[in-house]
């Protein structure tokens, strides 16, 4: 039997097969879960449909993050449709690509205000639409970087965003740590992904850090799904407001005079 047998839970943040998201749905679903997934317009609902069949997903609807009217009726019918919920996977984030390629100190208060609303507020909003749904505990991962810690170049506000993300992920975990659910977030290496694309001179970067991964290689979408995977089951269950390395990377003791912060 699969370590999330008999659970069912949501994905948020699936664009195509190259997603982290991606990932993570292919190991809840050979783990036994049951999913629910989301997509953000007609474009995408394209790309996630054919995905959603291949891992069985019995719950497939619009959700834009940005508007609360938006997450609540995602979560009513989430509610309608399953009645509770057992895990929340986070895997969303967002930036203009001039936030993220022209230098750090020229972010403009909009661009500033809208990277960390969807990668940061969006997962205080969904966690807290979800909790209550969580009546016999539950779980809550998100996905982070590690630009959150050093300063990585190109990342620049994303970087702040996925600090914040951090910082919510312990906040969160205090406050539901009461009603048995854990919250962890996942800080993975590079990945070629759609919003990867965003970031300037990205090649360069995953060489960087698969030469300071202890390794010696980047991370896999599926090594990450199966990382989530184990903090979504009841094997993790005295596991909570952390954040989890897989093999991130810039290691101390690696090496990279690239590599600032």
């Amino acid at each position: 039997m699969g370590i999330l047998k008999g659970k069912k839970g949501l994905v948020l943040g699936l664009a195509n097969d190259k997603s982290i998201a991606w990932g993570v749905a292919q190991a809840c679903q050979r783990e036994g879960a049951e999913l629910g997934l989301n997509y953000l317009g007609e474009p995408l609902e394209k790309r996630v449909r054919p995905l959603a069949e291949k891992v069985g997903a019995t719950l497939v609807e619009s959700l834009d993050v940005s508007d609360d009217a938006q997450i609540d009726a995602f979560f009513a019918k989430v509610q309608e449709k399953w009645g509770s919920l057992d895990f929340l996977v986070h895997s969303i984030a967002f930036a203009n690509k001039d936030a993220l390629r022209n230098p750090f100190s020229q972010t403009t208060r909009e661009d500033f205000r809208l990277a960390l609303d969807i990668s940061a507020y969006s997962f205080i909003a969904c966690a807290q639409r979800a909790a209550p749904l969580m009546t016999a505990g539950g779980s809550i991962v998100t996905m982070t970087y590690l630009g959150a810690e050093r300063a990585v170049p190109g990342y620049n506000v994303m970087g702040v965003a996925k600090a914040a993300l951090e910082a919510s992920t312990r906040y969160l975990a205090q406050d539901l740590g009461q009603h048995g659910i854990r919250v962890n977030a996942i800080s993975a290496g590079p990945i070629r992904t759609l919003a990867a694309s965003a970031v300037g001179d990205f090649r360069k970067l995953m060489e960087k850090s698969a030469r300071g991964s202890m390794l010696g290689r980047n991370v896999s979408q599926d090594e990450v799904g199966n990382t989530t995977a184990y903090l979504l089951s009841d094997m993790s269950s005295g596991v909570s407001g952390e954040v989890h390395y897989v093999d991130a990377g810039f290691h101390v003791g690696a090496g990279d005079p690239g590599l600032e912060g």
